[in-house]
Parts: C-alpha cells; structure tokens; sequence
C-alpha cells in the first residue's frame, strides 16, 4: 500500500538534509551532439560551447554558485574551459551506455571528485571509477587516478543516493544476469569496495537488452526507479534505505516496450516514464500515480501524458527550474514537462518545449546523485 504523509515538521527536515547540495550544482547541462542548457533561477538558456559526443550517458558537474567545474561522456573529461583534462582521456565508460558516467563529491574534499563509469550493454569494463582533483592544473582539474576496477559484469544503470547522515554518499548499480542492486559506501575516506547486495526484484539479464534503461532516485532518497528495457519491458518501483544502503519490497509495473528514462515529479507522488514501442516508432511519456493504493492500482493508474514525433524518447531529468526535461534522439528540442506534480494530461507536455540553439539532442541527459540535485521533495512511501 502507498501512504503519503505530508506535514510541516518533514519538509523543514527534507530540506535541511539537501541545503548543502541544492543550490547551483546542477545548474550546467552537457549531453547529446554538442548540447548544452544553463538554469539561472527561472531562466534557461541552450549553449553551443560544449565539446561532448554522446548517444546517451554524459554527467556535469558545478561549483555551488552554479560555475561550471567539468563535464565527461564516460570516456573523455572536459575542464570548465571545454579541454581535455590532464589524462582526461581513456576513462571506461561508454558513449552508447545509457548511465555511462556519474559525478560525485568525495566528503569531506571540496577539492576531489569520483566519476563512476558503465561500459555498455553488460560488457567487460564493467563498473568503474576515476578520481578528479579540481585543485590540479592551476585550478582547471586533472585526472589523478583512472579506472579503479569495482565489478563486472554490470548494466548500464548508475546512480547515487545522499548516506542519512547528510555527508557520505551510496553509489547504486546492479550486477548483470543477477537481481542483486550493489550499494558502495563512499566516505572521507574513499569508496568502499565491498558493496551492500540485495537480492530484491527482477534478474536483469537474458539478451542484454535489460542491461538498458535509467536508474533513479526519488527527491528524498527513500526510493529508486528502474527501466528495464526489451520488447515486452517494465518498469520497477522499490525502496531504499539510506542508513544501510539495502534495496526492497519492489513495485513492478508491466509491459512498456523499450522502456528507457524514468523520473519521479518533484513532490514524490508520481512517476514518469518513456517508452518506445518495439523497434521505436511509438514514443509516449507514461506517468503513475504512486498514491493510488496497492500495486495493482498504480499499474492501473497509467496514463499517457505525452507523445513524441520522434522515434525514440530517452532520458528525463528534472531541472532546477523545477521542470522535466525529455531527451528526444537526434532533434533540436527537448521535450518539457511543465507541471510534473501535476495528475494526468495537467503535467503540460510539450514535445518542442526547448529549442537547443540547433545542436541535437540524443537519448541521454546528465545524471546527476539526489541529493545535489536542486529541489528537494517529499516522497510516498512504498509499503
């Protein structure tokens, strides 16, 4: 059963928890064919200056008055002056992986970054991860470290949740032909390479289609959204604890061919997601009301709030500006959720919201951990 509480006493809370990480971090956007957005409060603005090449994963990175610090597709790190970083090259992600590369800060460390990379489709490389010193290079940042080796093979799904005490952070990925998600504890002291396994949901696994799809937390952390990409495909809603870093009681939501992007509207009470049909061709924005009651309600909620003129739709990302924000493969605009707290068709989807200053959009947006993300949520709570 869904329950949501909602009083003064836990959004005081929730936002305290996110003040040190909610405020201009997200604010630089690189993904896709050269593409570009920047948020300043209500104001977004498309930018040409990106060097970046990526069918799908890339993540950024910002200082806290939103500066830009560096961005990477998984394999090559660009400093905030749009260069390759001193042995910024050669990192083991992958362009075609759908979550190929995630940013972290090491607690503790204003100075270091983790990147944390996929390679694509259940593939050797696996799961990585590089160190970036920002202090480096006269304070344009350099790679110290590449390619620490963590666990193959794994999917393409990567993300980051904030530990409960607000400092530390688990990075999230699941093993390939296995239901096991692995939490790895990163701290002051560095990453923890033993991770947290649970067993819990659906085998990701048989022909490495299901190694495709986004990986994503609610606003408060307490849960994580999965797409599991195939011809009959689903989506999977489960819990996350943030003090032990296990993952449970799974929501499983059937039969979205290609389902890719997922993402949960700002106060926590629905979810998004894209699917494409088999072989594309039919692209719609799903979204669920997680209040609806048991799992069999939520199924049934489904509505399609939007459809595309493009083939395929990929990620959605929530922005700062409080709005989502839809990849749409190979085109100038991306698709815009206006009200994403709002039910059904109200959410105001627009498939030309954004017009990207003629650069293209591809599958991918930026990933970014919740809780650097602006715009902390609430969150219904999966019973």
């Amino acid at each position: 059963m869904i329950q949501f509480k909602h009083t003064i006493a836990a959004i005081a809370l929730l936002l305290g928890s996110f003040t040190a990480f909610a405020q201009g971090e997200t604010s630089n956007w690189y993904f896709g064919k050269g593409a570009g957005l920047i948020f300043r409060g209500d104001t977004v603005t498309a930018v040409v200056n990106s060097r970046l090449q990526t069918e799908e994963g890339s993540a950024t990175i910002s200082d806290k008055a939103g500066n830009l610090l560096f961005y990477t597709n998984g394999i090559t790190v660009w400093n905030k002056h749009h260069r390759v970083m001193p042995n910024g090259n050669g990192l083991m992600g992958m362009k075609s992986s759908t979550q190929s590369a995630l940013i972290v800060p090491k607690p503790a460390a204003d100075s270091v970054f983790y990147i944390f990379t996929t390679d694509i489709q259940a593939q050797s490389n696996g799961l990585r991860y590089s160190v970036v010193n920002i202090n480096k290079d006269e304070g344009n940042g350099a790679v110290t470290a590449r390619n620490v080796f963590l666990i193959a093979p794994a999917t393409e799904k990567l993300t980051a949740i904030r530990h409960s005490n607000n400092r530390d952070w688990w990075v999230i990925a699941h093993r390939w032909n296995s239901n096991a998600y692995m939490a790895y504890l990163v701290t002051a002291e560095g990453v923890n390479v033993e991770p947290v396994m649970s067993n819990v949901g659906t085998v990701h696994g048989g022909a490495h289609r299901k190694a495709i799809g986004y990986l994503v937390p609610s606003p408060d952390g307490t849960r994580l959204a999965a797409a599991l990409w195939d011809s009959d495909s689903n989506f999977e809603v489960l819990r996350f604890d943030r003090s032990t870093g296990e993952v449970s009681d799974p929501v499983l939501l059937k039969g979205y061919e290609e389902a890719y992007g997922v993402c949960f509207s700002p106060d926590g009470t629905k979810l998004y997601g894209t699917a494409n049909g088999k072989g594309g061709g039919k692209a719609q924005i799903i979204q669920f009301d997680l209040q609806a009651g048991d799992e069999a309600a939520i199924a049934k909620s489904a509505v399609v709030v939007g459809t595309s003129g493009s083939p395929r739709i990929g990620a959605i990302q929530l922005g700062p500006d409080g709005k989502m924000y839809v990849a749409r493969q190979d085109n100038i605009h991306l698709g815009v959720i206006n009200n994403p707290n709002a039910l059904g068709k109200e959410s105001g989807y627009v498939d030309a919201g954004f017009h990207l200053g003629g650069r293209k959009s591809d599958l991918g947006l930026p990933n970014f951990p919740q809780g650097i993300q602006s715009g902390g949520g609430r969150s219904a709570n999966v019973r």
